[in-house]
């Protein structure tokens, strides 16, 4: 198997997504998840290569747990998916470390471009 990636968004749709898209293009989905906390915890269960992070989310959100991340492993490799719209959080989830963003609805091939990016 490839990189492992844990996918995190509350949208259960967008997980599926996701995931198949990632399973498809020979990654591991190591876990899913639908808010921050269930993020900052499959994080230090299964050290991820990569993280895709929802922002707005309940309990705790994206730019929170990115954060929470990467207080854990400063070399995590997170990249934000937003819908439009969002460019301020967006703004501030690369600042709190992110290493790239994509913007909702996903296109498969700027998901894999991006992802390949990021993981060098």
């Amino acid at each position: 198997m490839g990189k492992k990636i844990l996918i995190v968004d509350d949208a259960t749709i967008m997980r599926l997504m996701l995931k198949h898209l990632f399973e498809n293009n020979e990654f591991e989905v190591v876990g899913e998840a639908s808010n921050g906390n269930e993020a900052v915890e499959m994080y230090t269960q299964h050290k991820p290569d990569l993280v895709t992070m929802d922002i707005t989310m309940p309990d705790m959100d994206g730019i929170t747990a990115v954060k929470k991340i990467l207080a854990i492993d400063p070399n995590a490799k997170i990249i934000m998916c937003s819908a439009m719209g969002q460019v301020d959080k967006v703004k501030a989830a690369v600042m709190a470390g992110a290493k790239s963003f994509l913007v909702k609805p996903l296109q498969p091939e700027r998901v894999l471009a991006t992802v390949k990016q990021v993981l060098g």
